[in-house]
């Protein structure tokens, strides 16, 4: 294992680029000491961490038109555009088995990060620390308004994105010298600002936390002034980026599978052109 961190951007279904990455790097060997996922990224580093190279995008394109993974019906049902008690029940110990045992005993450390809905600031789960991880997932994962709010130890948590998109600045401040970044939008990617239905529904249904509320108005700002610093960063050496060479048109919610399978297999594509640079950077 590689002393180092690898930050892992979120992003819903962007995140089979994420997960092509890892697959090659599971592949390959490229196993770091320190991961952290938001959103997405949180689910993809849990297949990291348990070491089961394809199950992300076996999970995607085969159940992505299935309601009870995804559907607005859901809704309804469930308060998630996302079924969590699907993708964690029946689907992770019958029809693509995750492996709990490999990934509860592997002695990476894995944070996830989620948005405390009463402060709009981000909050840290580690897996070997947090009593209730797989709630933080769900937490993390949690898109505002398309999901309510997850429970933990009696607060409440959504999206880790509304307050901490990428959080290379936790690796640097634990320390890590050599710092991994996949990134699920392309480079020079910037958000556009709220457009004023979003703002209003955000406005409507979050008026009770006015923190939160105010934490997702900035959500365009942070994030551009994160790129920003992030290509500074590469620029420097300080960090090594892995991130889309092309314009990213997979949705949050996309059900399109040729284009989930094609931006995964850019995904292995970019992390086996980036795998010898890679290794110099790292040391390894």
């Amino acid at each position: 294992m590689t002393e180092g961190a690898l930050v892992l951007e979120g992003g819903s279904l962007r995140g089979v680029f994420t997960a092509g990455v890892l697959d090659v790097f599971m592949e390959k060997g490229i196993s770091l000491s320190y991961v952290n996922g938001v959103s997405a990224g949180s689910m993809t580093g849990m297949s990291y961490v348990s070491g089961q190279i394809g199950r992300t995008i076996q999970v995607d394109l085969n159940y992505i038109r299935d309601k009870r993974f995804l559907s607005f019906r859901n809704m309804v049902k469930n308060r998630s555009i996302f079924n969590f008690d699907f993708l964690f029940g029946e689907l992770s110990d019958t029809l693509i088995p995750f492996d709990y045992d490999s990934f509860w005993k592997s002695s990476q450390k894995f944070e996830v990060i989620a948005t405390r809905c009463k402060t709009g600031k981000p909050e840290y789960f580690e897996k070997s620390s947090c009593d209730d991880f797989i709630s933080a997932v769900k937490a993390s994962s949690s898109i505002p308004i398309l999901s309510g709010m997850i429970n933990i130890n009696g607060k409440k948590y959504l999206d880790g994105g509304c307050s901490m998109p990428i959080a290379y600045e936790r690796a640097i401040d634990l320390g890590y010298e050599k710092i991994v970044l996949i990134l699920t939008r392309e480079k020079g990617y910037r958000k556009p600002p709220l457009d004023k239905w979003t703002k209003k529904g955000y406005e409507r249904y979050f008026a009770p936390l006015p923190e939160f509320l105010k934490a997702l108005e900035v959500v365009p700002d942070r994030y551009n002034r994160m790129q920003e610093e992030i290509d500074r960063l590469e620029e420097a050496g300080r960090i090594y980026v892995i991130r889309p060479d092309n314009h990213v048109t997979v949705q949050r919610t996309e059900q399109d599978k040729r284009k989930l399978e094609a931006l995964y297999e850019d995904g292995k594509r970019l992390a086996e052109e980036n795998l010898k640079k890679l290794k110099v950077y790292l040391e390894i």
